[in-house]
């Protein structure tokens, strides 16, 4: 499996231009910068600001007395949270102190921008506390948890319990409302923002170093938030010693400043993002052989190769593929080529899987749903990944590279085509999708073919092309495990009127599901796992896993049979992450299939709640 984190390791050749923004940078010699590094979602913006950061870090041709002092922003994960702007300018002041506690000089100015910085805060809760109360809402924060506790005085006979929360919220505001409000002089909001800028520039001067300003995933913001950050960098923007690199999809920062100035026309929002943008830079887009590169890497890093090696192929592939322009080919046999030269074994398994990248690329770089989106590209690996486990967990033998020529159709093939292939398969004694045998023999042989509606397009003609040559290949095994997307009933298949009366009452009422636990126990193995299937496609639409009700009806079917038990486990498991709640741990936990999602939950690092919840569990 492969994790959607941003990484450090070039895997694309984006540090050529990570270089050019660390240059930019280093020869702006201290005067402001500002530089927008675009791109859709999922192209490599995240890696691409830790390959900045690494460069800035690095660069043996950098001056040695350059000091840069990075801060590192998220502002989604504040959203929701705190205010983006406040969170901003803390964070920022946060970072200048403790170097300069390093240091031993400019304490006294840093602790007075906290100090600032802590007074906007407090003058934003006591404002917004006021509106709330004008507007007859319960204001929020401190001050509403002494309105809270005061308000039962208000209704009735106070209990003793009313009264101690009342001493110990009026407490609370008292204790926090001095650490925000520090002892500074009596001020405005514009002279405080005013003398905020002038100590920041000046604790920059003393401190003698360059603030790097790292913003990333602003464009996954609700529009306030990303315009609340922009708004924030317009404080700090523009100052001496100062450089803003900001990561995000230009298009939805822009949908995000025509929302926020309703009213608003194109022009408008151009001046005001190329007011915030000095320097736009535009991730590249991936073609053939990048994209041959990047799975080629992938497959690498995850092979059992030492890690040595690994990075020695890295750089020869990086490398080779930076000079592609001059004609030359990064290819199987390039690798091949680095193998003899470089005196590396590969295993065979990592052979094949290389192979299969040779022939992937072509595909992914077409015009197709993974549109050359290195993000999308891993989730694709991932999927195949995860059919290859649940067919092990079935005891179902699968071909790898037969499995990701089908999904890859499922994927990016129009539905029509995917179904004729399937059905064809379905309807031969031995599996084989006969409706292929035509075509692939004009392709081989190179001959002009006429393709029917389902099948004229390009990428379906350079699908079919592709190897390996699918049909004298019984497909029944990997059809089977990737009925949770696209689930089809076999002519030898259908279910029994017993069966099907069941599966009607399950999917109609899940949550009553163990009321009819004593009839499912009955049923032939044949329809319980039709049952399991279909149930599997359905949960499959779930965005939320604490305990759905469909869970419940998977359960008490999977009781009913050990193999669907496993079948459970490993949908389960390949899950999103970000779907599973803790809430689902009890529910599974006293089933003997749950540690095969519990395993794989674990090692994805699925949220401490949750990982609390399985070992609470186990105890």
């Amino acid at each position: 499996m492969w994790s959607d984190n941003e990484t450090e390791r070039d895997f694309l050749n984006f540090g050529t231009v990570a270089a050019t923004v660390s240059q930019i940078i280093e020869q702006a010699n201290g005067q402001p910068v500002s530089i927008g590094v675009s791109g859709s979602w999922g192209v490599g913006k995240s890696s691409m600001i830790k390959l900045i950061q690494n460069k800035l870090h690095s660069d043996p041709s950098s001056e040695l007395e350059k000091k840069y002092l990075f801060v590192e922003f998220n502002a989604w994960l504040y959203q929701g949270y705190d205010d983006a702007r406040a969170a901003l300018m803390e964070v920022i002041a946060r970072t200048l102190a403790e170097e300069a506690e390093n240091q031993g000089t400019a304490i006294d100015k840093t602790k007075e921008l906290l100090s600032r910085i802590n007074w906007l805060r407090a003058a934003k809760l006591s404002i917004g506390s006021a509106v709330s109360l004008a507007a007859g809402f319960p204001p929020t924060g401190l001050i509403g948890s002494v309105y809270g506790a005061g308000r039962n005085f208000l209704v009735g006979e106070p209990t003793n319990d009313e009264v101690n929360a009342l001493q110990k919220a009026s407490e609370s505001v008292v204790d926090e409302g001095s650490k925000l409000l520090k002892p500074i002089k009596p001020s405005s909001p514009p002279q405080e923002i005013e003398a905020i800028r002038q100590g920041f520039e000046s604790t920059l001067k003393e401190l003698e170093c360059t603030l790097v300003v790292l913003i990333d995933d602003l464009d996954r913001c609700l529009p306030e938030t990303a315009i609340s950050t922009l708004e924030a960098l317009r404080l700090f923007l523009f100052l001496e010693n100062t450089a803003f690199v900001i990561a995000a999809d230009t298009k939805m920062i822009r949908h995000a400043v025509k929302k926020h100035f309703d009213g608003i026309d194109d022009t408008l929002v151009t001046n005001y993002f190329d007011k915030l943008i000095q320097i736009p830079i535009q991730v590249p887009k991936l073609g053939t052989q990048d994209i041959r590169a990047y799975l080629s890497l992938l497959y690498i890093d995850s092979s059992s190769l030492g890690k040595d090696d690994k990075e020695t192929l890295r750089v020869n592939i990086c490398k080779q593929l930076s000079e592609t322009w001059k004609g030359t080919r990064l290819d199987r046999s390039y690798i091949r080529k680095l193998e003899t030269d470089l005196n590396i074994v590969i295993p065979t398994d990592l052979s094949v899987q290389l192979d299969m990248a040779d022939r992937l690329a072509p595909l992914m770089s077409s015009d197709t749903a993974i549109e050359a989106n290195p993000r999308l590209i891993k989730r694709f690996l991932n999927a195949i990944s995860i059919r290859m486990k649940i067919g092990s967990a079935q005891g179902v033998a699968l071909d790898e590279a037969v499995l990701t020529k089908i999904l890859l159709l499922e994927r990016c093939g129009s539905k029509e085509a995917y179904t004729k292939i399937a059905e064809s398969s379905a309807e031969n004694e031995n599996g084989y999708p006969t409706i292929l045998n035509d075509i692939e023999t004009a392709l081989d042989e190179g001959k002009e073919i006429e393709f029917s509606e389902e099948f004229n397009s390009k990428f379906f003609q350079q699908w079919a092309a592709s190897k390996p040559a699918l049909s004298d290949v019984d497909l029944r095994a990997v059809l089977f495990v990737s009925r949770e997307h696209s689930p089809l009933l076999l002519s030898h298949e259908q279910m029994s009127t017993a069966g099907a009366e069941l599966f009607e009452a399950l999917i109609n009422q899940p949550d009553m599901a163990t009321e009819l636990e004593a009839k499912i126990k009955k049923l032939s193995i044949e329809d319980l796992t039709l049952i399991m299937e279909k149930l599997l496609e359905r949960a499959g639409r779930e965005q939320s896993w604490g305990v759905p009700p469909i869970l419940e009806a998977c359960i008490t079917v999977a009781k009913a049979n050990t193999s669907l038990g496993k079948r459970l486990g490993a949908f389960l498991s390949s899950r999103p992450i970000n779907q599973i709640e803790p809430s689902i741990v009890p529910k599974i936990q006293n089933e003997e299939w749950a540690e095969i999602a519990f395993k794989e939950w674990e090692k994805d690092s699925v949220g401490l709640p949750v990982i609390a919840a399985i070992k609470q569990g186990r105890r």
